[in-house]
């Protein structure tokens, strides 16, 4: 049974004929009261309720209702309807335990798929069986799911491709989390996958590289003649994932302007493409993906409150690579396999010495530096079996030092990001603090040139 709870009767009579009509059985009632009595009869499957009654339109009654039913029965999931207007006060039931919120008005075909996702998160229940061997787990799993390209039996890692193999199945939306170069897009992917979405596009997007001033472009599309630049029609990214998976890779780079814009279409899941006026509808996978602290952002006023819980349904942290060192072997061995095919050399192995010494670096760069690490050993060494001193030769850098203007660094010598830094420095002296022309110069917009010099603490004085 799911339990409506709405003080207007018009709304209780809408969702019942709904519900009633996708084959859920339903209660529907008017006050706190009575819905406290119910769920203390009969716990309901679901709560359907709004947060605002006849005598109170703060929300505080909704707020008082909701945690009253979470006490009683914390199993339970609470779906919360609210308008546009009060978000901010969906946010707070969000943080009070509340499943998901609408808003009204809402769209009969979203409110239905928003029941089906909360309900199917809420009964899959993690697979756990602390006897069986790590690699035997993982063996089951694979069997379960296809998870492309994700090396490894560490205990952490297991529990994320178990959370993707549940998850996969739902609609819901996923925020990866973790540090650059731990594999967040393989998972992305492997959600898709796992999807009933999978035969869909699966579209990415790096959020980080789109400025405001780009962004409805990129993201909705735009018409001829829209503005100035649009020569012709262009699809936006959101029409391409339509009916699959949308991926928004580096979500916490995204400007405060354009993250307005992104609630809104996640919101109601409806866009508008720039030069017609015309709404399209939107049925979409969303997940997305950050390397920076959100919660953190939100304190701070960098990010959109209402926007993390609606990305934040399910949120799935991926382990630095120092968490599991006992995955490096293996990881190393899947990139020699790769290796031997790419270089036609399938005598190559690593000796059982530099495997030790590889499970003892910090890495920093997680997945990617290793992998980088490896083929840097394969290329220089010339030699069959990799010993540690073939690894040691090539994971130390020289320091960064100033180089003289046009110069760039010797390759090699130092991180991608050191490289980057370098370069931006270089550039900024180049054109004497000019952000406008140092931003061309780099193929940048100037919003990520900005975002470029903060992640690297590059101090500046604009000259222009």
């Amino acid at each position: 049974m799911f339990l409506i709870v709405d003080d207007d009767v018009a709304i209780r009579t809408s969702l019942q004929l709904l519900l009633k009509q996708a084959g859920y059985p339903t209660k529907a009632v008017a006050t706190p009261a009575e819905a406290l009595a119910t769920v203390r009869a009969t716990p309901p499957r679901l709560v359907l309720m709004d947060m605002n009654f006849s005598l109170d339109t703060s929300g505080h009654d909704g707020l008082a209702l909701l945690a009253q039913v979470k006490q009683l029965a914390p199993q339970v999931p609470v779906i919360l309807i609210t308008g546009w207007g009060s978000i901010a006060l969906a946010v707070e039931g969000m943080k009070a335990g509340a499943a998901e919120f609408v808003t009204k008005p809402w769209h009969n075909e979203a409110l239905l798929q928003t029941i089906r996702t909360v309900l199917a998160v809420g009964e899959t229940v993690p697979e756990t069986d602390a006897a069986d061997a790590p690699a035997r787990q993982r063996r089951h799993l694979d069997q379960q799911f296809e998870f492309r390209d994700i090396i490894g039996h560490d205990p952490q890692l297991l529990q994320v491709l178990r959370s993707v193999g549940q998850v996969a199945a739902t609609d819901a939306s996923v925020l990866i989390e973790g540090d650059s170069g731990t594999g967040k897009e393989l998972v992305a992917e492997a959600i898709h996958r796992n999807s009933q979405r999978r035969k869909q596009p699966f579209v990415k997007v790096n959020l980080g590289g789109i400025s405001a001033s780009l962004f409805e472009s990129e993201m909705f599309g735009h018409r001829r003649g829209a503005f100035t630049d649009a020569k012709t029609d262009r699809v936006g990214r959101f029409e391409l994932a339509n009916g699959g998976t949308i991926f928004l890779d580096e979500i916490g780079e995204l400007e405060l302007a354009s993250q307005v814009k992104l609630l809104r279409v996640l919101q109601d899941r409806t866009y508008e493409v720039l030069g017609d006026s015309k709404p399209r509808r939107l049925d979409i996978r969303v997940i997305s993906a950050t390397n920076r602290n959100l919660a953190e952002m939100v304190a701070q006023g960098r990010f959109r409150e209402d926007l993390f819980y609606r990305i934040n349904l399910i949120s799935v942290r991926l382990p630095a690579l120092r968490e599991r060192p006992a995955d490096i072997p293996l990881l190393t061995q899947h990139f020699l396999n790769q290796l031997r095919a790419t270089y036609h050399r399938p005598a190559l192995k690593v000796s059982t010495r530099a495997l030790h010494w590889l499970r003892e670096q910090p890495l920093p760069g997680n997945i990617r530096e290793l992998k980088n690490l490896v083929e840097r050993a394969v290329l220089v060494s010339g030699k069959e079996e990799l010993g540690p001193e073939d690894f040691q030769a090539n994971a130390q850098r020289l320091p960064a030092r100033a180089v003289a203007p046009g110069e760039l660094p010797t390759p090699g010598t130092m991180t991608l990001d050191e490289l980057e830094a370098q370069v931006i420095r270089q550039a900024l002296s180049h054109y004497d603090g000019n952000i406008s022309r140092v931003a061309k110069a780099l193929g940048l917009s100037r919003g990520a040139l900005y975002r470029r010099l903060e992640k690297h603490s590059i101090p500046f004085e604009e000259a222009g």
